[in-house]
């Protein structure tokens, strides 16, 4: 048992365009590293079958924010650790940016935000770039990120800040934050040996 009772549970939050797919998959290789069993759950909203970014709906937000708790508890079942590309309070915030506060998402996203080990807030340090499906707009991305922590705030949801300008160190930072080790234990493959030596 690694997380609250079960397997460990990390996701990465934030607005789109500042490469949480692939702090994703360097935290994965780390954990790995570290002889667990890693799943990654990839941003759902590409998959989904309704208009995203700004032209999005209840029905496309609710859609993106069921099917990332599925896979998230699909994950969890088999996995020690989940790495999450997204968390259900990112799909809020688009949400909300849209339609405005929704109390009966609100209160199951407040309870679900529980269930995370850490949740990393990962801050704007690039214009979103050209990948076929994400809103490329500056300002929306800007717009969702202020909203994004806004939201955090006045839900009072525990998170950690990555600052801009330690890129580098983010990984090691959130393995600390985790209580995990940087790197994988030495293991004496010859147990004993030295000391038996005059």
């Amino acid at each position: 048992m690694l997380g609250r009772g079960g397997p460990l549970k990390v996701a990465f939050i934030g607005t789109h365009g500042v490469g949480k797919t692939t702090l994703c998959f360097d935290l994965a290789s780390r954990l790995k590293r570290l002889d667990l069993s890693v799943d990654i759950v990839k941003e759902v909203a590409r998959d989904c079958p309704l208009p995203i970014n700004q032209e999005t709906n209840y029905e496309a937000q609710a859609w993106i924010l069921h099917s990332q708790c599925a896979r998230e508890i699909a994950s969890c079942y088999r996995f020690q650790a989940v790495v999450c590309d997204r968390a259900v309070i990112d799909n809020y915030a688009y949400l909300v940016h849209r339609m405005g506060r929704r109390e009966e998402l609100e209160r199951f996203v407040r309870e679900w935000t529980k269930t995370y080990d850490g949740l990393f807030k990962v801050p704007v340090w690039r214009p979103p770039l050209y990948d076929g499906t994400r809103d490329v707009n500056p300002s929306f991305q800007r717009e969702i990120d202020a909203l994004l922590d806004r939201i955090l705030e006045e839900m009072d949801i525990h998170h950690v800040r990555l600052q801009r300008k330690e890129r580098e160190g983010w990984i090691p930072l959130i393995l600390r934050e985790l209580g995990l080790p940087e790197e994988p234990p030495q293991i004496e493959l010859f147990p004993g040996e030295l000391a038996d030596e005059p």
